[in-house]
């Protein structure tokens, strides 16, 4: 649940970056005012969950040759 908080936009120029470090911590949301009435909102980032198609990719290390045949008889060839 974020919480809403009104500010003038005279005191959001002077507490700015006390502000952004509210929002980040504690999830707090500011609408910003003018003359008594909302001018912006200010909010907390929603980050998104990361994506997992291709999440592994580079990581991998290619050591020999996984297609040719081995000299290696298996029971399931016999």
């Amino acid at each position: 649940m974020v919480m809403i908080e009104r500010v003038a936009a005279g005191v959001f120029k002077a507490k700015c970056l006390g502000l952004l470090d509210e929002v980040r911590q504690k999830r707090k949301e500011f609408v910003i005012t003018k003359r008594g009435k909302p001018v912006a909102r200010l909010a907390p980032v929603q980050e998104t969950p990361p994506e997992w198609f291709g999440r592994m990719r580079g990581t991998g290390e290619i050591l020999g040759d996984i297609i040719s045949p081995i000299d290696e008889v298996w029971d399931a060839d016999r």
